[in-house]
C-alpha cells in the first residue's frame, strides 16, 4: 500500500501502476493469513487456498515486475523491488514446491 503514499512515492509514478501493486499486495496478503487460518485449523479447503494464496501473490509479482520503467519513480519505497520481490520469488518457489512434492 506503500505505493499509494504521495510523500513515499514520486508524484510521477503511475497511478495504473501504484493501484494494482497496492491491491494485489493487499488481496496477496490476505489470501495468505487466510490459508495460514485453514492450515492451521486443518480446514478441508485449507489446500486449495494455499494453491490460490501462492498463484495470486506469485502473479501479483509477476505483474509488478512488468513495470521496469516505474523503478526511477518509486522515491522512498526503492527498497521493495530491490530486496523484497526477490525474497517473496523464492518464498514462492518453496512454497511450490512444498505443494507439489508428493506427501509422506
Amino acid at each position: 500500500m506503500v505505493f499509494l503514499v504521495p510523500a513515499v512515492v514520486a508524484p510521477t509514478l503511475a497511478r495504473g501502476f501504484a493501484t494494482s501493486a497496492a491491491y494485489g499486495d493487499l488481496l496477496s496478503g490476505l489470501l495468505a493469513l487466510l490459508a495460514i487460518v485453514a492450515l492451521r485449523m486443518r480446514w478441508p479447503l485449507a489446500l486449495v487456498l494455499t494453491w490460490l494464496a501462492n498463484v495470486v501473490g506469485t502473479l501479483d509479482l509477476l505483474n509488478a515486475l512488468r513495470h521496469v520503467d516505474v523503478i526511477s519513480d518509486l522515491g522512498s519505497a526503492w527498497y521493495i523491488p530491490t530486496f523484497l520481490v526477490p525474497a517473496l520469488l523464492v518464498t514462492h518457489f518453496m512454497i511450490f514446491t512444498m505443494l507439489i512434492k508428493p506427501s509422506r
